[in-house]
């Protein structure tokens, strides 16, 4: 028999933060002589964007390698905001974890640079989140299982307790490996429903 839950765990980018919009970056790309999607494989899905990520670089220092990168100079101060400028918090999420939180702990595991308690501050999402648990603090990325393990040990929580709600198959993997119990998300998913069907209460 499963352990009742007591914890629910979020990705950040791609579930409670998304690019609704990538406008800002296809002129960019345009400008720059890059394919559709290029510029966030290059920025985030590069060996550079993984160090940041592990905490090797700092996100100033991965910025600074991008305008080298692109010979950008001065326009890196217009080129980041247009990175960024299409990504929007889920509010829809953000009012469920507002529910969860009356019954249980929520945390945050992200492949993020430094810069991640500051990006969740400026969406207003840090206070709504027991822990945060960011790659490059730790200095190793989601799947590594010591990610996860780091988080339960953290919450206080053994892995039957917790659920992992993320959009990449590949971190669901990992978790499922430490034996948490997951959710693969996407935009059009009932997460909802998805918890209750594990016997969370989202009301």
């Amino acid at each position: 028999m499963n352990e009742p839950i007591q914890a629910i765990i979020f990705d950040v980018g791609g579930v409670l933060v998304r690019t609704h919009d990538q406008s800002g970056r296809r002129v960019w790309e345009e400008r720059l002589g890059l394919a559709p999607g290029q510029l966030e494989a290059i920025v985030l899905n590069s060996e550079m964007g993984h160090r940041a990520q592990r905490g090797e670089i700092s996100d100033d220092e991965l910025w600074a390698w991008v305008s080298q990168r692109f010979s950008l100079g001065d326009e890196l101060d217009a080129f980041r905001p247009d990175f960024w400028r299409g990504d929007a918090v889920d509010q829809g999420l953000v009012a469920l974890v507002g529910r969860l939180n009356r019954r249980y702990q929520t945390a945050i595991i992200s492949n993020a640079t430094d810069a991640l308690l500051t990006t969740l501050e400026d969406y207003q999402l840090l206070v709504e989140f027991d822990l945060v648990v960011g790659s490059a603090y730790e200095g190793l990325m989601k799947p590594a299982p010591a990610i996860f393990e780091t988080t339960l040990i953290r919450l206080g929580r053994v892995a039957a307790e917790t659920v992992f709600i993320d959009d990449a198959p590949a971190n669901i993997a990992g978790a499922q490996a430490v034996g948490l119990q997951t959710i693969l998300f996407t935009p059009a998913l009932d997460l909802a429903a998805e918890l209750a069907a594990l016997g969370v209460r989202t009301d």
